[in-house]
């Protein structure tokens, strides 16, 4: 049998998750380094002393420890670290493509000031003294003018130093508003502090589950850490463990589950509670921890018996009686079922009552704190730093409200609510936002509803961009401060979402910068200093890298040595002590808030009459839809069916399109209420009826010729829906409608 390169390249990196991480297909992987050679800008080595450096990969959420391989001082090849508890020697698509954006043109070589409108893309470059001078005269005069507040940051992300230190700044300036990227943690740790009391991260532990029931979970395709669960689902279909995937789309994850179930989007909370309903009614739940260790559940049990009978959930969910109750029965008589939530990657929130439904189900079967169950998850608390002193005008200010709302209001229990931020901005309800820092990050492009956030940017007088890439947010940045990327600088790296146990990476320079770019901790750094005062004396480091190393203090010579520093797996709790509600138990109903799990729809943007479809998203391991884009070779790799030359496919159900007189490859106008785009028709039966899919991680307007302008970025026609509970965008779809062109 002949097999072509995109063949090969399916079976390598799609075809079988669990193969994909053997041994043989990685070693195919080594003719990547021919395929490279079809990019001019590849550096071809000489011939030299081979060496290897073990990293840490923060290209997506996974944190994988890497080994890259080198000649001389020239990186050459990435592959997963040996031993490593995340990923133990595997790695994706997106680490091994590493090295294309180490040497790759999207680079941004030095700082840059911006010289034309935003988004015209003229800037000047400028020294590195230029651009801190230019941002200390700027806060110091919003400072001055008492005004400290209305300066933010949005970061990737809110743990390990380089946050921590952009917090640390906020908090001595005077200024409340740090933002986090919204994510499916937002979700998960909201519902831990409700349902447990704790300020914690979920952890799952897939490795000794024996039935795992997913509702829209892209387990293989980009979910949680992406190798983690490739080494999961390989081990699960060794051992037997069934896997269900509840979700409209049949996914890489679907197909390759033991059932997928169909399901009408957005109704996935319906069938959580349904489930409870059948547990409950047929006495299948854990008697022991529902009387011993839970609060609240006489009065949840009789909401969810009087409302959530399989009849009545198979009518809002659009799957049979007769499979709701045996998929409850299956779950509740396995030995140590999970339930897990978060659509596609896990990279959008879900709204607050999907989270706690499916979090209810764990408690329902006593799984919580079990072997195979879930976990929280505390931080690592290896950061201590000395106590801030604040001067009056940082306490004046940091006594402002949040402009995002979060932690006050009927948003008291929300940490961050990023997605609210453009609508405040734009809307001027609020104070000003008058500069804006953007770290790890790239808004313009991974927040819904773009045009939105483009207009909230071109408010903001003053915005500073870390990118190391030229981005969709640098673009429209006035100064772009870059980044080492991270094969160039130390970086303490905290354990990933997920992980049932504590891991701390470090990230560390595998080559020189090859550029003249600069750590964001030291540039946090000198602008503290540039400033003086109480700001400067909370910055006591001459440099991150001293900051880092007293940090880490006696990890240090553990994390420079394996590149990684792992506590023991996390034993099983006495569940006595697991909640630290006030009742000391889990509660099905919160008492501060009155929140417990139930169905209350989240209605999508659109006039059915007007837009007769439903458009969702939906994410594959092949394209990066975060911070970081495809390089050149994962977006090589890119099936055909989803795109082809500059047009992406929407995929829509036979039946569907037929009723619509399409047909496959058709050229069509898909139009929402929030923009449209010429897309192509792929007929597929693994969609049901009326819904039509788009993938996440196209249509960038930034980075290079072999990523931008190709598709469209599923944000441009979405908008936020604000979720009444916990003020997260909940929006799982959008009403939509195709025209023929």
């Amino acid at each position: 049998m002949k097999i072509g390169r995109r063949g090969f390249l399916s079976f390598v990196i799609g075809g079988a998750a669990g193969t994909a991480l053997s041994p043989l297909p990685w070693k195919l992987m080594d003719d990547s380094s021919i395929w490279t050679q079809m990019w001019p800008w590849t550096p071809v080595p000489e011939d030299g002393e081979t060496n290897y450096v073990n990293s840490i990969c923060t290209l997506c959420p996974g944190r994988c420890g890497i080994t890259v391989r080198k000649i001389d001082d020239r990186a050459i090849k990435i592959e997963g670290m040996k031993g490593h508890p995340v990923n133990d020697g595997g790695a994706c698509l997106l680490g091994i493509s590493g090295l294309q954006l180490l040497y790759g043109p999207t680079r941004v070589k030095s700082p840059l000031k911006r010289i034309g409108e935003r988004g015209q893309g003229r800037w000047e470059k400028i020294s590195w003294k230029e651009a801190i001078s230019t941002i200390v005269a700027k806060l110091g005069d919003i400072r001055s003018k008492s005004q400290s507040h209305t300066v933010g940051v949005i970061s990737g992300s809110d743990r390990g130093s380089i946050p921590r230190l952009l917090e640390r700044f906020l908090t001595v300036y005077g200024t409340p508003n740090f933002f986090r990227m919204p994510s499916i943690r937002d979700s998960y740790e909201l519902t831990l502090h409700l349902m447990q009391g704790v300020q914690a991260l979920p952890g799952f532990d897939f490795e000794n589950t024996d039935f795992v029931l997913s509702f829209g979970s892209g387990i293989i395709d980009g979910w949680g850490a992406p190798v983690r669960m490739f080494r999961a689902y390989s081990a699960w279909k060794s051992a037997g463990v069934k896997i269900i995937q509840i979700e409209p789309r049949l996914s890489n994850t679907a197909a390759k589950s033991n059932k997928w179930v169909p399901i009408n989007p957005g109704t996935e909370t319906a069938l959580a509670m349904g489930l409870a309903h059948v547990i409950i009614q047929e006495n299948l739940y854990d008697n022991v921890f529902v009387s011993s260790y839970s609060k609240g559940f006489d009065e949840w049990k009789q909401l969810v018996l009087d409302k959530y009978d399989p009849d009545s959930v198979a009518g809002i969910t659009g799957i049979d009686s007769g499979t709701i109750i045996a998929l409850a029965r299956s779950f509740a008589n396995a030995s140590r079922p999970l339930a897990i939530c978060g659509r596609g990657d896990g990279s959008t929130p879900i709204s607050l009552k999907g989270c706690m439904a499916v979090h209810a189900l764990n408690a329902l079967v006593g799984n919580i704190d079990k072997k195979g169950g879930i976990r929280a998850i505390s931080d690592m608390e290896y950061i201590n730093w000395p106590e801030i002193e604040m001067d009056a005008m940082a306490a004046t200010g940091m006594q402002q409200e949040r402009l995002d709302g979060a932690g006050s209001g009927k948003y008291l229990f929300s940490r961050y609510l990023t997605n609210r931020l453009p609508e405040v901005v734009n809307s001027g309800e609020k104070y000003p936002l008058q500069a804006l820092f953007v770290s790890g990050a790239n808004p313009l492009y991974t927040v819904p509803d773009t045009k939105s956030i483009e207009k909230a940017f071109g408010k903001i007088p003053f915005v500073v961009s870390f990118s190391s890439y030229m981005d969709e947010t640098a673009q429209n940045a006035d100064l772009i401060l870059p980044n080492h990327v991270f094969l160039e600088r130390y970086e303490d790296v905290p354990t990933p979402i997920g992980m049932i146990q504590q891991v701390l990476g470090l990230e560390k320079p595998v080559v020189e910068p090859q550029f003249n770019t600069r750590h964001v901790g030291d540039v946090i750094i000198q602008i503290a200093k540039g400033l003086g005062g109480s700001v400067a004396n909370a910055f006591p480091w001459d440099s991150y890298y001293s900051c880092l190393k007293e940090t880490l203090n006696d990890k240090w010579e553990t994390l420079v040595e394996k590149g990684f520093w792992s506590g023991t797996e996390m034993m099983n709790p006495a569940l006595e002590s697991s909640f630290e509600t006030v009742s000391g138990k889990f509660e099905f109903i919160n008492p501060d808030t009155g929140a417990m799990p139930q169905f209350k729809p989240i209605n999508i943007e659109g006039d059915e009459r007007l837009y007769p479809l439903v458009l969702i998203p939906y994410d594959t391991i092949r394209l990066a839809s975060g911070y970081i884009g495809d390089p050149p070779f994962a977006i090589k790799t890119v099936e055909d069916t989803v795109l082809k030359g500059e047009y992406v496919f929407v995929e829509i159900n036979p039946k569907t399109a037929e009723s619509a007189g399409l047909h496959e490859g058709q050229r069509v106008l898909l139009i929402t209420p929030k923009g449209k785009a010429e897309v192509k028709i792929h007929l597929f039966e693994g969609i049901m009826p009326g819904i039509i899919a788009l993938p996440r991680g196209l249509g960038h307007t930034a980075y290079d010729d072999y990523l931008a302008g190709k598709g469209i970025n599923f944000n441009t026609l979405i908008g936020m829906v604000e979720d009444p509970d916990s003020g997260m965008d909940a929006a799982w779809g959008i009403r939509a409608k195709l025209s023929k062109v």
